[in-house]
C-alpha cells in the first residue's frame, strides 16, 4: 500500500489500492477486515469476485465498476469456444453474474456496457480476450483520473478552517483512485487549507467508523466520529460548515441515490442552511432515468442491522429492514461536483 505526502497533482502518490489487476487474477483489499487487518484477496474466478462485490469486500460504486470490469476480463480469459459467437454467448453469463451483485451502483452497469461494447469491437477470440483486458485497465484508469480532477475542483468550495460534515466512505477506498467527496478533502489538506472532518458512523455496516477514520488517519486529516443521529445537533450549533457526501447513482434530474441516511443529512443541511454537495464522477450519472424515483434500490440481509460484525445486537426473531440506499431530491443539494467541474442547477 502506498500513501506518500504531500500530493503534487498525480494520483499514484496517494493511492491506497482497493483492486488490482495481477495478470490472471484480481486482488481486493478486503475491506471486512478492516480496520484492524489489511487483508488481500487473490482470486482467480470471476464467480469469487461477483461475491466480493456482494459481500462488500470491495464496495463504493467507482471501485465496484473496476472490480466488475476485472472480474469480467478474468471470465472472459476462462472462456472456452470455437467462435467469436459462441465466446460472445458465453461471455453473457459472466456479465449477468456481475451485474446481478450491486443493482444501485451505475458504475457498474456503466463498466459492463464499456466492456460490452470492447467485446462487440473485437476481431478473433484472441484479441477479444485482450481487448476486455485493456478496456478493463482503461476504466481503471479513467476512474482514478475522475476522481483526482474532481477533487480539484471541490476543494476550490472549501475554505480555510471550514468543518466539513461526510457520510459513509467515499476515500480511494470507495474509488479506486483518489476519492469523491473524501477526495475533496483530502485535496483541499494537501492545498494547506486547516479543514477539519466530522465522519458520521454509517450504520447499519459502519463504513465511516471503519473506513472513512482509518483512511483520515492514515492522511493525517483532523477528525471527529460521530454517530448518524449527532448531524442534527451539530448543526444546530453551528459547528458544520458544509456537507459533501458521495453518490452511487444520479438520475437526469440531478436526483441522488447515495448511502442509507444521506436524505436525512440533506433535510437537515436545508434547515439549518448549511451547504450540501455531492461529489461524483460522470460514470455515476443515469440518463435513462428521468428522476430518483425510477433508480432502483438494493435491499439487503436484515441481518445486517440487527448484528454487528456477526454479534447479535437485538432480540432473536426481530423484524428490520434494510434498504442500502435513499434518495435526495436535486432541490435540496447546493451543487454536484464532477470531473468537468461544479454544476449547481439541473
Amino acid at each position: 500500500m502506498r500513501l506518500r505526502l504531500p500530493w503534487t497533482g498525480n494520483v499514484s502518490e496517494i493511492t491506497i489500492a482497493p483492486v488490482a489487476w495481477r495478470e490472471d487474477r484480481v486482488r481486493l483489499l478486503d475491506q471486512t477486515k478492516l480496520p484492524q487487518a489489511e487483508v488481500y484477496l487473490e482470486l482467480e474466478d470471476y464467480h469469487d469476485v461477483a461475491l466480493a462485490i456482494v459481500e462488500m469486500k470491495v464496495r463504493g460504486a467507482p471501485a465496484i465498476g473496476v472490480a466488475g470490469a476485472y472480474g469480467i476480463a478474468l471470465g472472459a480469459l476462462q472462456i472456452m469456444a470455437e467462435t467469436k459467437r459462441e465466446f460472445l454467448t458465453k461471455l453473457e453469463d459472466v456479465f449477468t453474474t456481475i451485474g446481478n451483485t450491486r443493482p444501485t451502483a451505475r458504475n457498474l452497469f456503466h463498466a459492463i456496457e464499456r466492456m460490452r461494447e470492447a467485446a462487440e469491437k473485437a476481431g478473433d477470440i484472441a484479441e477479444l480476450r485482450g481487448a476486455l483486458v485493456d478496456e478493463a485497465k482503461a476504466i481503471h484508469r479513467d476512474e482514478a483520473e475522475a476522481s483526482r480532477k474532481l477533487s480539484g475542483h471541490g476543494a476550490e468550495l472549501l475554505k480555510n478552517g471550514d468543518t466539513v460534515l461526510t457520510h459513509c466512505n467515499t476515500g480511494p477506498l470507495a474509488t479506486a483512485g483518489y476519492g469523491t467527496a473524501l477526495g475533496v478533502i483530502i485535496h483541499a489538506h494537501q492545498q494547506g487549507k486547516k479543514i477539519k472532518v466530522l465522519a458520521t458512523e454509517t450504520r447499519p455496516l459502519l463504513q465511516g467508523a471503519r473506513l472513512t477514520a482509518w483512511e483520515l488517519k492514515k492522511m493525517s486529516i483532523p477528525f471527529t466520529l460521530i454517530t448518524d443521529t449527532m448531524a442534527g445537533y451539530f448543526m444546530s450549533q453551528g459547528k458544520v460548515s458544509c456537507v459533501i457526501v458521495g453518490a452511487d447513482r444520479i438520475a437526469a434530474n440531478g436526483d441522488v441515490a447515495n448511502k442509507i441516511g444521506t436524505y436525512t443529512l440533506a433535510v437537515l443541511a436545508k434547515e439549518h442552511g448549511v451547504p450540501f454537495y455531492v461529489a461524483a464522477p460522470t460514470s455515476t450519472f443515469d440518463l435513462s432515468l428521468p428522476s430518483g424515483d425510477r433508480i432502483p434500490i438494493e435491499r439487503r440481509s436484515p441481518d445486517e442491522v440487527t448484528h454487528i460484525q456477526g454479534m447479535p445486537i437485538a432480540p432473536a426473531g426481530t423484524d428490520a429492514e434494510n434498504p442500502a440506499f435513499d434518495v435526495t431530491p436535486h432541490r435540496l443539494i447546493s451543487a454536484i461536483i464532477t470531473e468537468k467541474g461544479v454544476r449547481r442547477e439541473f
